[in-house]
């Protein structure tokens, strides 16, 4: 593991139980689009939601498992709508790969639409969420500014019982009823929770009929230890930015974990919601200019799977750059094939890149284990 420590509650990995088919549904998958799939129809079927998981899903099961992502690349989990030939697709998987944590907040009827009743892979099992209220922006640049230099432990509480012995029951009760409530959904973008979510997955697969258990922990292990010298990368460069030097505002508040685990000052974002599909009020706006005036942030990134003119207007009335475009932050969701956030470690070494040079650093090169 990295030098930055973690206390996360482990919990078992998920099973999915069975539905009622929709066969009415299943019927208009002749006059729709196949479920995107990229691999042969020997083996076990595995359906995953997001980009992300989806990365994470073919990387652990290479060529042993056909894999069929349902999100395609720039595309928001927030207000997606499975069609019926993906209906069909799940309908006929042996398991489900899930980010979790309420991103998917379909994910129950689609499972009772297609009847699907595989094993079911919550990749956020035993991580807990930040809530609504945590990691807010500080509305007096003063509190940044007078912050001590001090190495950032990234640990999460665990005295609380009673908050214990809800994940233990979140877990116990996982398929019928997936939480859907306030909690932030975006654990990918610290590098270190991606390393639970491949351990969950890789613990899921293992289970499904005809995956070669061996295969699974090979490529774990490689990958993993591929995101462990990610992590590593990102701290060691972050780590010559003083603390109250590492501002970010983004287009929505999809790094809070980004934030969190590598001591970042969280000045705002232009969509101020975990939901890439809400807008800025006026008012909103205008607190935000402020605090980027009064915080000294240089800039403001968008993200690549949203548009980015609120963030450009919110750059131009604050005076300061706009990373739009090919500097655009991949947020949300992983780009398309050829990008340079094609892969999800290929997106992280892109956004960390971009936001350490926004502090003025010239990020150091590669370690073995990411090159090529």
């Amino acid at each position: 593991m990295t030098a930055r420590t973690r206390a996360i509650r482990r919990l078992p990995a998920t099973l999915a139980g069975g539905a009622v088919l929709a066969t009415a549904a299943l019927a208009l998958a002749g006059c729709s689009a196949p479920a995107a799939s990229d691999a042969s129809s020997d083996g076990p079927k595995i359906v995953a939601t997001t980009t992300q998981v989806g990365d994470f899903t073919r990387e652990l099961v290479g060529d042993g498992a056909a894999v069929t992502q349902l999100l395609s690349p720039g595309q928001s989990a927030h207000s997606f709508d499975p069609s019926a030939a993906q209906l069909l697709a799940l309908s006929q998987a042996d398991a489900l790969v899930v980010n979790g944590g309420g991103l998917e907040s379909w994910l129950d009827d689609a499972v009772q639409a297609s009847g699907f009743d595989g094993v079911l892979i919550d990749a956020s099992t035993g991580i807990e969420l930040f809530g609504t209220d945590d990691h807010e922006h500080e509305d007096d640049a003063d509190t940044d500014a007078d912050a001590p230099d001090a190495e950032h432990e990234h640990e999460h509480d665990e005295a609380d019982d009673t908050e214990t012995d809800a994940a233990d029951d979140h877990a116990e009760d996982s398929h019928e009823g997936h939480d859907h409530g306030a909690g932030n959904p975006h654990i990918w973008t610290d590098p270190e929770l991606a390393e639970h979510m491949v351990e969950n997955i890789a613990d899921g697969l293992a289970e499904v009929p005809g995956v070669d258990a061996a295969v699974i922990a090979t490529n774990e292990a490689d990958y993993l230890a591929k995101l462990d010298a990610l992590d590593q990368w990102i701290t060691e460069n972050v780590e010559t930015v003083p603390v109250v030097e590492r501002l970010l505002v983004t287009n929505h508040d999809a790094f809070t974990y980004f934030i969190d685990a590598y001591d970042v000052t969280f000045v705002g974002s232009v969509i101020p919601s975990f939901d890439d599909n809400a807008e800025p009020s006026a008012a909103e706006i205008d607190a935000l200019v402020e605090r980027i005036r009064a915080t000294g942030a240089t800039a403001v990134f968008s993200e690549a799977s949203i548009s980015p003119k609120a963030a450009e207007t919110i750059a131009a009335e604050a005076g300061v750059t706009v990373s739009s475009g090919p500097d655009a932050l991949y947020g949300d969701s992983l780009g398309v094939e050829g990008s340079d956030g094609a892969t999800y470690l290929g997106s992280q070494l892109h956004n960390a890149r971009l936001i350490l040079e926004s502090w003025g650093v010239t990020p150091t090169a590669l370690p073995e284990a990411l090159q090529g």
